[in-house]
């Protein structure tokens, strides 16, 4: 049996561009994939804090060091400049890898700086 579980995560990214008339996709800055370990045209999946969007792109690479978070396309009518939203990578694993593995998550500011890093996200209490 494969489970897919959460990869990676950007947390909180800032929204820098909305371009409709992109080829498409969302284009994050190379730094941010690399700390992430998510891969230019990787599938990912994009949540809108502002307006309760989610929708599903392919990540490209931005230039480094730009803190570009770039809607592109289509999903640019789901997201624009400013808008907070959480971006992740998925993965499929096989049951005997899963207890093993740990995901990537990136905590951003609103400049897209990244504040800290984890591997596990914290228990929810009542």
């Amino acid at each position: 049996m494969q489970l897919t579980l959460l990869k990676a995560k950007l947390h909180q990214a800032r929204v820098t561009h909305s371009e409709l008339e992109y080829e498409g996709s969302c284009a994050i800055d190379a730094d941010l994939l690399t700390k992430a370990g998510i891969h230019e045209y990787e599938q990912i999946h994009i949540y809108n804090l502002n307006n309760g969007e989610r929708f599903i792109t392919y990540a490209i690479r931005a230039q480094a060091g730009s803190r570009i978070i770039s809607i592109n396309g289509a999903a640019a009518h789901k997201a624009e400049p400013g808008d907070r939203v959480i971006i992740c990578a998925y993965t499929k694993l096989a049951q005997e890898e899963v207890a093993s593995f740990k995901p990537t998550l990136v905590y951003l500011d609103a400049d897209n700086n990244i504040k800290r890093t984890s591997d596990q996200i914290p228990i929810q209490a009542a």
